[in-house]
């Protein structure tokens, strides 16, 4: 097998990078999940598509979507076939990981103005430090009333950021491992140093809180319920000379989500009922409210059946268990830096298009949604009447390490699912990289999936 880019002409070139663009524009303006769900119902209502709310009763054709706590969406296109035949699905994570802000975050050290936060799913804490961040989130109020923040994205914001240990007086530090040469306890933002002269205690920390009542009327109480991520700022961006490549922060998963939307977005008059679910939480387990764990897909389909024809739990359990499915997640893509974690006969590489992954799990498997060989005949099959070009692959050597997707929870419905991706170096770091050929070839894999999967 070789690269897509030897198989790529101009006109398929200008495709590829005019995709890369729009994708490049969404996973800058969705940096959190909140703001991925925003964005993605901008996309899904200028194509046409209504809330479910709104819908008395569905026909074939129609496209609704529906949103849960504003952290997960799901989209549909009815299909022609009764929903109980199954639906074909592609579901993608919209969470990455980043750090939180605590509750009570706030404070002052040596004349310092300080944020604690507590990280948030798998990263290694040293790659956090000494670079630009950017404050993303909400803040509920007791009077009802949202206040959504966005600080350090445009030219004329101030960034903030998290200090290392500078290189003089480190010796004892380098001693240390990587995973507490840098510790979750000194992961503290840096956002100001200028003291209100009028107080003698705490004087810069009451600057930095009347700087924040006076831009946006918030008290130092209200970030009890507050939701504030800290991210890398600045926008995804071309990388490499050649512009083959993006660089960007939570291609893990954005770049599945995007591409699973817009593959149900651009399918047309479909046999099967097509849907997109982009969800939170997958990187801490996928648990709780917003997560896949949550009844709120089994919900939706429930509502589906109701305004189709009739709901029933007997056509609930018949719908989900005759559904396909691929698990949109991304593939640990081949770094020619660090050659020994990978078995070379199976790993992904990056230009060699979407990546099936027959199983996840960790050592012997553990935790694994191992899938069938007859649907992943299927899923070949589809791909290969379209030409859509794929590769196969495991997450590095067997003892290596591991991960793990939605792929599992979606089994347990009884449905057949295959996880299918896009290869990222860097994962999980601060900025990761993907390539263009992979994220437009993903896209018409997901399509050919599903139009063509019966």
């Amino acid at each position: 097998m070789k690269s897509i880019w030897y198989k790529t002409n101009e006109d398929a070139k200008k495709k590829m990078f005019a995709f890369a663009d729009e994708y490049k524009d969404f996973i800058s303006k969705g940096k959190t999940e909140r703001e991925a769900v925003d964005v993605s119902v901008a996309l899904v209502e200028k194509a046409g598509f209504k809330n479910l709310a709104s819908v008395e009763k569905l026909s074939p054709g129609d496209k609704v979507y529906a949103v849960n706590m504003n952290k997960d969406i799901v989209a549909f296109v009815i299909g022609k076939k009764h929903l109980t035949e199954g639906l074909n699905i592609v579901g993608a994570h919209i969470d990455s990981p980043r750090l939180d802000l605590k509750q009570n975050p706030l404070y002052e050290d040596h004349e310092l103005a300080l944020l604690d936060t507590h990280y948030y799913g798998g990263v290694k804490k040293y790659q956090w430090v000494a670079t630009p961040m950017a404050l993303h989130g909400v803040v509920c109020k007791t009077d009802g009333s949202k206040v959504n923040i966005v600080i350090g994205e445009e030219d004329s914001d101030p960034v903030v950021g998290i200090s290392d240990l500078l290189i003089h007086l480190s010796s004892d530090q380098m001693k240390k491992t990587g995973a507490t040469v840098v510790e979750g306890e000194d992961l503290n933002v840096l956002v100001g140093s200028i003291p209100d002269t009028s107080e003698e205690k705490d004087a810069v920390k009451k600057a930095v809180l009347d700087l924040l009542k006076d831009k946006y009327g918030i008290e130092e109480r209200d970030f009890i319920s507050a939701e504030i991520e800290v991210v890398p700022a600045g926008k995804a961006r071309d990388y490499g000379l050649d512009r083959s490549l993006i660089m960007g922060y939570g291609h893990d998963d954005r770049v599945c989500a995007f591409t699973s939307l817009k593959a149900v977005m651009d399918v047309k008059d479909p046999e099967r009922t097509t849907c997109a679910i982009l969800v939170d939480k997958e990187e801490v387990g996928s648990v709780g409210a917003t997560g896949m764990h949550s009844a709120f897909f089994a919900n939706t389909i429930m509502e589906l059946l109701d305004k189709s024809d009739r709901y029933c739990e007997m056509r609930l359990r018949r719908t989900l268990a005759n559904s396909k499915m691929l698990s949109s997640d991304v593939a640990a893509g081949f770094d020619p830096n660090y050659p020994a974690v990978n078995e070379l006969k199976n790993t992904a590489f990056m230009g060699y298009g979407l990546v099936l992954t027959k199983f996840t799990g960790r050592g012997g498997k553990g935790g694994a949604s191992d899938a069938n060989p007859e649907f992943i005949a299927e899923v070949r099959k589809a791909l290969d009447d379209n030409e859509v070009q794929f590769q196969t692959a495991e997450i590095g050597k067997v003892d290596q390490g591991g991960g793990g997707t939605i792929a599992y929870i979606c089994a347990n419905y009884n449905m057949q699912v295959l996880d299918a991706g896009i290869a990222v170096q860097n994962m999980h770091a601060p900025w990761e990289v993907v390539s263009k050929a992979d994220v437009y070839e993903a896209y018409l894999g997901y399509k050919a999936f599903l139009k063509d999967i019966k």
